[in-house]
């Protein structure tokens, strides 16, 4: 077991420095000036110059990428262009908004997804099943944003249950949490559709093995069967479904941030793209990337969990 986790753990330590190679390149291939954007178009080439030199423009591409990892592998991700803050707190405070929201959301969708695609499997072929199915395909369909205004039409204009915008502040948890659930909600209603429809497939085929009829044959009903044997050998595409939905939540919930005009990761990283705020850009993306192959991580020690054959490859 420790030589697997060795070994993954160099995969995602060379995954992480490809990818802020990636990142600090592709930003800086965008076209447009810092410095012009933020003097104006009627500025003098000698002040524009000047604040390039001071921002640090001025420099070698490799020089630049040298001193950016160097300082982020310190936890020093520089400071804003537009702001003039340490890009370090301005992501600690968005990710208290973030990351609450994508483990909300992630919670929400695992209990409604397992449930649902439990009932569906054990009703294979029957109406109950094709209903189940039918429902999962309308929730894929449906765009989380439209969703999520129907939500706030609701549960916020008419019925006035749960505020329908802004972030109150973990000064109040309670609040917090209200402001938190119709985002949630609307993030993780799509994301149980495809995982119910994921962990009914993975048990179904589950149920064709030659142990699940050996089980069935020693006096096992069919319900019993799935629950203690074909639940463990369908957690592997599961846990693998559920790494990239968080891994959404976390990094693609732009669209629904600005929605409910959430204060966090994502709609940061929209406004310093309008902002042309290259540096804040490069930091949270390398944030988020690292979220991403740590949550990868996690899965592939999850798999070694459930399947120990996984941890002699």
């Amino acid at each position: 077991m420790l030589r697997y986790v060795i070994r993954r753990l160099l995969v995602l330590a060379i995954s992480l420095l490809v990818a802020s190679v990636l990142i600090f390149s592709v930003v800086e291939m965008v076209p447009g000036d810092p410095a012009s954007f933020m003097l104006g178009t009627g500025a003098q080439p000698e002040t524009v110059a000047a604040l390039r030199q001071q921002m640090g423009l001025d420099l070698a591409l490799p020089v630049r990428y040298a001193r950016w990892i160097g300082a982020a592998l310190h936890g020093d991700f520089g400071q804003s262009f537009t702001y003039k803050t340490p890009i370090s707190g301005m992501i600690m405070d968005r990710m208290q908004v973030s990351l609450p929201l994508a483990l909300m959301a992630l919670a929400l969708s695992t209990a409604i997804a397992f449930p649902v695609g439990i009932y569906a499997a054990s009703r294979r072929g029957r109406a109950g099943d094709a209903t189940v199915m039918g429902v999962t395909q309308l929730g894929i369909a449906l765009p989380n944003f439209w969703f999520a205004m129907l939500l706030v039409l609701l549960f916020a204009v008419r019925l006035r249950w749960l505020p329908a915008g802004g972030f109150a502040g973990w000064a109040d948890p309670l609040a917090a949490l209200k402001s938190l659930l119709l985002p949630a909600i609307a993030l993780a209603l799509p994301q149980a559709a495809i995982l119910a429809r994921v962990l009914r497939s993975a048990l179904i085929e589950s149920q064709d093995q030659d142990y699940i009829r050996t089980a069935r044959a020693k006096g096992l009903t069919s319900g019993q069967a799935l629950r203690r044997h074909a639940m463990r050998n369908a957690l592997i595409p599961v846990l693998t479904i559920m790494g990239m939905q968080f891994s959404f939540l976390l990094a693609g919930a732009i669209i629904i941030e600005n929605v409910f005009y959430l204060p966090g990761l994502g709609r940061m990283i929209f406004q310093a793209i309008t902002q042309r705020d290259l540096i804040v850009v490069q930091s949270a993306v390398l944030v988020l990337v690292f979220a991403v192959i740590l949550v990868t991580f996690l899965v592939d020690l999850a798999y070694a969990a459930v399947d120990p054959r996984l941890r002699r490859r």
